[in-house]
């Protein structure tokens, strides 16, 4: 179990320690009715939400981004719920659980990125976008070309995050309800259709809100709960988890997760850097009225997702005790075999043991609401992409009524809808975690650097842009496929041509390189124009003069 764990946790991200590890388990368990009555009851207040919503939707500013009426705290709480993830809760746990202190240091390779949007992004996104990052980066580039070329990029990172998303939907909730994979794969997607496509954003961000509520209450009774059980203590908490885990002092003690350097550094930057390139986290920045909202957004969402993550330390390490030594988590009652519904099932277990069917039930009910959650946002970051990039400003070159650009995000959400249905279900048996780890890598080298070059650099050009976009979402893409994790896992070759899992550390060099090198070499009239047009963005980045203002509610 700690090698499928270690497996997938190189793979980029925590969510798909959840569907790896459940891959394969195909026992369905007994119906959980707990979990059932309480997750209508969250379906019934999010379904009254929506029908609120439509009606406060009346324009592409409210369905793409609230009117840009959401407070900064309301923004926090919903950039926190996108993204804490269901296998947020279920994989870091498990990874606490068989790792120790790694599992620590892996959360902090996710909470890395924060300071970079904080510092570097988050002032200059909301001062120059408007619906979609594509708006800042093709600020003073050829439009048409530039935001082609981000939209491509957008949907790429959005299946492939969907994909896994709907694939760890199907198998949590065929483990935790005891519904059919195929239902619960209907239920994901039909419901984030109708909470995008009627609610638009207001919706998507008062979902998160609630959901991000549930999982912060839940993780922590849960954690009060077992914490009790050892008298609040740390230190006799660690005592007894150390004298009982098969990793014995070095439990607490960094390097047994990446022994790899090369690989531990190309997954920090993945992680680090994939989190300021993810369409469905920078929409978010366009939903508050400011750039001071929009600082606000990303101070409040550091601090929701590091207590959470503190949290879920504290679970890992209560379940070695409280899970890992009780006999009736255990297949066969044999707690040196495997844990009931597999690996990622301890925090689950934990909830049981320390709060009964109906902690269990509410947990399990909590991680169902989440990913239905994170699904619908990156459906709406899908749709904009296709709706606003695409239809509005490259096919009607910016002339498109408000009335068919909103129609056509509808339709693009019902589309994405389906497809996110159908492949949820053509991958329900493929070990799909690569493809986190693929989405991370397109947003570090494909959407992060263009970005950034965008904001800060006075000589790109829209030659150096498409160059450095489609270069990085290639490369990273080439990695990935030529890696163990596909060439192998997937394909069933004996080697794999490119030793690393993680494309991030090879791809996003060659981003910066390819844009340095086209941007340098074009001497062009449009090229002179856009050098000089950075100076007009510059004042509006700084200062916000002229940027999109929040809609009257």
């Amino acid at each position: 179990m700690r090698h499928l764990i270690t497996a997938t946790g190189l793979l980029g991200f925590a969510s798909l320690a959840l569907a790896a590890d459940a891959v394969g388990v195909t026992e369905k368990q007994a119906t959980n009715w707990h979990a059932i009555i309480m997750f209508c009851i969250f379906v019934a207040l999010t379904m009254g939400i929506t029908y609120w919503a439509a009606s406060r939707t009346k324009s592409t500013a409210d369905f793409y981004t609230a009117g840009g009426g959401i407070t900064g705290f309301q923004n926090g709480l919903a950039i926190a719920g996108d993204y804490m993830s269901a296998a947020t809760l279920l994989g870091l746990t498990a990874m606490v659980y068989l790792q120790g202190y790694d599992g620590y240091i892996y959360m902090m390779c996710f909470f890395a990125g924060w300071p970079i949007i904080l510092f570097l992004m988050a002032e200059r996104l909301r001062n120059l976008g408007k619906f979609t990052f594509s708006d800042i980066t093709a600020y003073r580039l050829d439009q048409g070309k530039v935001r082609t070329m981000a939209a491509v990029s957008s949907l790429t990172v959005v299946c492939f995050y969907l994909i896994a998303q709907m694939v760890g939907a199907g198998q949590l909730i065929k483990l935790l309800f005891g519904l059919e994979y195929k239902v619960a794969i209907f239920a994901v997607g039909i419901l984030m259709m109708v909470y995008v496509t009627f609610g638009g954003m207001v919706a998507t961000t008062w979902v998160q809100i609630i959901k991000a509520g549930m999982l912060l209450f839940g993780g922590t009774l849960v954690m009060f709960l077992a914490m009790s059980e050892f008298g609040f203590s740390f230190t006799n908490l660690l005592d007894k988890a150390m004298s009982v885990h098969n990793l014995g002092d070095k439990l607490m003690q960094p390097g047994s997760f990446l022994a790899d350097p090369v690989t531990a550094i190309s997954l920090g930057l993945g992680l680090m850097f994939g989190t300021a390139g993810l369409p469905h986290i920078l929409m978010r920045f366009f939903t508050v009225s400011d750039a001071k909202e929009a600082r606000k957004s990303v101070l409040y969402a550091s601090g929701f997702v590091a207590y959470f993550f503190n949290v879920i330390f504290l679970m890992g390490l209560t379940g070695i005790l409280i899970v890992g030594q009780n006999p009736e988590f255990f297949e066969g009652g044999d707690i040196a075999g495997k844990l009931i519904g597999g690996g990622n099932m301890v925090a689950m277990h934990l909830a049981k043991a320390v709060g009964g069917n109906m902690l269990l039930g509410f947990l399990a009910a909590v991680a169902f609401a989440t990913i239905l959650a994170v699904v619908s946002g990156l459906a709406l970051a899908g749709a904009s992409a296709i709706s606003h990039d695409i239809y509005a400003r490259v096919i009607k070159k910016g002339q498109a009524s408000e009335a068919a650009e909103i129609r056509v995000s509808k339709i693009a959400t019902v589309c994405l809808g389906f497809v996110a249905i159908v492949l949820g279900i053509a991958f329900e048996k493929q070990n799909i975690a690569f493809m986190v780890g693929l989405a991370f890598g397109v947003a570090a080298a494909a959407n992060f650097p263009v970005l950034i070059l965008s904001m800060y650099w006075k000589g790109l050009t829209t030659r150096g842009a498409l160059w450095a976009g489609y270069g990085g979402l290639v490369s990273a893409v080439m990695f990935v496929v030529l890696s163990k994790s596909v060439w192998v896992d997937v394909f069933g070759f004996a080697a794999a041509p490119f030793p690393y899992t993680q494309p991030a550390l090879f791809a996003m060099p060659i981003a910066f390189l390819l844009a340095f090198i086209f941007s340098k070499s074009d001497n062009s009239v449009r090229a002179g124009q856009e050098k000089e047009a950075f100076e007009d963005q510059y004042v509006r980045a700084q200062t916000g003069f002229g940027a999109a203002a929040a809609a009257n509610h």
